[in-house]
């Protein structure tokens, strides 16, 4: 998994270095010829955005002891893209101090304030959105790690149920040994006392043919 993360790190940083060079000369350029760029380069911030979820995707599945640090860095790539959203946003309005004048022509010192003015109302009207789109992302990522520390809770639990269930089984097994251990005492108790019995009934019993024996010679002597 992590081999697919840092194969979409490399695409990623090559696309955002082309990104960048583009938003750069946006500017610098009017008429069709700076629409048809920034057509290409929002098509090519859609395709970075791609790259983010697919980054996001893949940083799931790996496994929790490695995660922190690939969060970490598409937490990074994230503010980066903002960074460019918020360049490329800045430059669609921005023109160079050639263009200006060429598009002005001969009212560019009349129309100058009027045209600065449109672009900071521009510029503040961007950057409300951008707050916008800034809240909403944070409400998405908090979401996102309000379920994934849910599906971690469930997995605790349910490896706590199975360890619960483990000591339980155990505590049973151990209480059939104990009950088994038990039975064969008093089993081997009884054996024990059987074989004491009959060691001393054999006992008494060759006492009295001893004495039997002895008593019978002693009268067979006495009579002679």
């Amino acid at each position: 998994m992590s081999s697919d993360f840092e194969a979409y790190e490399q695409d990623f940083g090559t696309l955002t270095a082309e990104v960048t060079n583009k938003i750069g000369r946006i500017p610098k350029l009017s008429g069709e010829e700076k629409t048809q760029l920034v057509l290409n380069v929002d098509k090519q911030l859609e395709e970075v955005r791609e790259l983010l979820e697919q980054m996001d995707l893949e940083a799931r599945e790996i496994p929790i002891q490695s995660r922190a640090m690939y969060n970490s860095r598409l937490k990074s790539y994230k503010q980066e893209v903002e960074k460019l959203e918020k360049d490329f946003k800045r430059s669609r309005i921005a023109y160079s101090d050639e263009v200006r004048n060429e598009l002005l022509g001969d009212e560019a010192s009349s129309s100058e304030n009027q045209l600065i003015k449109l672009r900071e109302e521009r510029a503040h009207l961007l950057d409300n959105t951008e707050k916008l789109e800034r809240s909403s992302r944070r409400l998405e990522a908090g979401y996102q790690i309000a379920v994934e520390t849910e599906q971690v809770g469930q997995e605790i639990l349910s490896n706590l149920n199975s360890d619960r269930e483990k000591i339980q089984r155990a505590r049973e097994r151990l209480r059939e040994t104990d009950a088994n251990l038990g039975k064969s005492s008093r089993i081997l108790t009884g054996m024990l006392r059987r074989i004491i019995q009959n060691r001393v009934l054999v006992f008494i019993l060759g006492a009295i043919i001893l004495l039997t024996i002895i008593l019978a010679i002693y009268l067979n002597v006495r009579g002679h």
